[in-house]
């Protein structure tokens, strides 16, 4: 029986520590998982009063998935509560919202996986005419993990629309 010379058994250790540097690593997701309420005061509403503004976000994350159920005053007085699950791997889902409306979004995460961006439009019908409205949400957390902030910037046949909603724990 042979021996394999020190020489190509270092070889082949080298080429193997090559292409596993190839090899997908474990990706950091933030989690945004909980229950946040509207903090009023630290939130920017925009030009129109950020108008559809949820006042609670209810976020239930999973490994490839993660489901948003907002909360916000309603055009007929009270509240109403929208849900959509977004996929992680960038496939997108589509909800109805408004009453007849069609909300359709994808997800992508940053590359260093502490910020998603959301990015939706919504087609409607109104007084006969076809509308759209195109939006990205970022979404961050705050180092302590108690502070969300949702940087909204929407266009919309009336113009753009640029919000900043800050959730607390």
């Amino acid at each position: 029986m042979k021996t394999m010379p020190a020489k190509k058994i270092f070889s082949l250790l080298v080429v193997s520590a090559f292409l596993c540097s190839f090899m997908p690593q474990p990706f950091y997701q933030a989690d945004f998982s909980g229950t946040w309420k509207l903090n009023e005061a630290k939130s920017e509403r925009g030009q129109f009063g950020g108008r559809g503004m949820a006042t609670k976000l209810v976020v239930d994350q999973k490994p490839d998935a993660i489901t948003l159920s907002k909360t916000a005053p309603s055009m007929q007085g009270g509240e109403a509560t929208t849900s959509e699950t977004l996929m992680f791997s960038g496939k997108e889902s589509e909800i109805t919202v408004f009453g007849a409306a069609k909300k359709k979004s994808t997800l992508k995460w940053s590359a260093d996986g502490n910020t998603m961006m959301v990015n939706y439009s919504i087609a409607f019908e109104r007084d006969g005419q076809s509308n759209e409205f195109k939006g990205v949400e970022t979404w961050s957390l705050s180092a302590d993990g108690k502070s969300l902030v949702v940087q909204t910037n929407l266009t919309t046949p009336q113009g753009d629309v640029s919000t900043k909603a800050v959730y607390d724990k």
